[in-house]
């Protein structure tokens, strides 16, 4: 695995068509601050323009959380007016904002503590795969803090308006169990087994047909948008877009010949 970035707090590396992003602050269980979401955002731009990486997986350092949230301790010093609460939510929103829109399949991998902007960070993800210690919850009504309306969207359009407002009135923490009933997460393994599970199956998605797998992706998010806002067109591109590809005929062969395709995203 060779790493492609490093800061204090933010590492990334690349292995086998495969990114992965790592939040480095296990000493406050991963917080975020927005020096963090600044770093985090090069990585993921450096993923989207390398056409090697097929599949981008975000986890936390160590063993007790994937993202605890936001930085609390920086509020004071850094969120305490309008004026720094901008530029603190203008970093923030930048990162999410590539994380939504990367075209590429992403999985959050978790460990422990996944609760509130780093609920959010998961939720912005395509998938979501805990180890069964894994602890979800969105405690913002025990700090005084609003969450905006495209935020609290991505967990209503998971678990449904009853049990979303369940988890934001009560700011309650849900064990792995209730958040894989609940439809936050895809899937609960062993702590044990959570990096080899992960591996294999980012390694799976990596060896299919990214044209495809960038098709499933936009139309998947297309559909989840209210139906005047929808980009058909855009649909009708990726979709034709596998059918013209070199991709396309490689499939087909393979399946005759009875063996593993070896896609290029052309």
């Amino acid at each position: 695995m060779s790493a492609v970035m490093s800061t204090d707090k933010i590492l990334s590396s690349k292995d086998g068509g495969v990114g992965t992003l790592t939040f480095n602050n296990p000493e406050r269980r991963n917080a975020v601050s927005p020096e963090m979401s600044q770093a985090a955002a090069e990585v993921l731009e450096d993923f989207t323009n390398d056409k090697t990486i097929r599949v981008i997986v975000l986890t936390g350092a160590g063993d007790k959380a994937f993202v605890s949230g936001a930085d609390i301790s920086k509020f004071e010093a850094g969120r305490a007016t309008p004026e720094q609460r901008a530029e603190w939510d203008r970093k923030s929103a930048r990162f999410r904002e590539l994380l939504r829109s990367v075209g590429k399949p992403t999985i959050a991998k978790v460990r422990g503590y996944c609760v509130g902007g780093g609920l959010g960070i998961a939720l912005n993800c395509d998938l979501r795969i805990t180890a069964d210690d894994g602890q979800f919850g969105i405690p913002a009504a025990k700090l005084g803090i609003g969450y905006a309306a495209e935020a609290v969207g991505l967990l209503v359009n998971l678990v449904g308006p009853s049990a979303a407002k369940d988890i934001l009135y009560t700011g309650r923490r849900m064990n792995a169990q209730e958040a894989l009933r609940l439809g936050i997460v895809n899937h609960v393994v062993a702590p044990a087994e959570l990096d080899e599970f992960v591996a294999s199956y980012a390694k799976t998605m990596a060896g299919n047909a990214p044209l495809s797998l960038i098709a499933a992706k936009r139309v998947v998010d297309e559909l989840m948008k209210d139906a005047e806002r929808r980009d058909r067109a855009l649909c009708d591109k990726v979709v034709a877009d596998c059918f013209a590809s070199k991709d396309y005929i490689e499939g087909r062969r393979a399946f005759m010949e009875k063996r593993k395709p070896a896609f290029t995203g052309t």
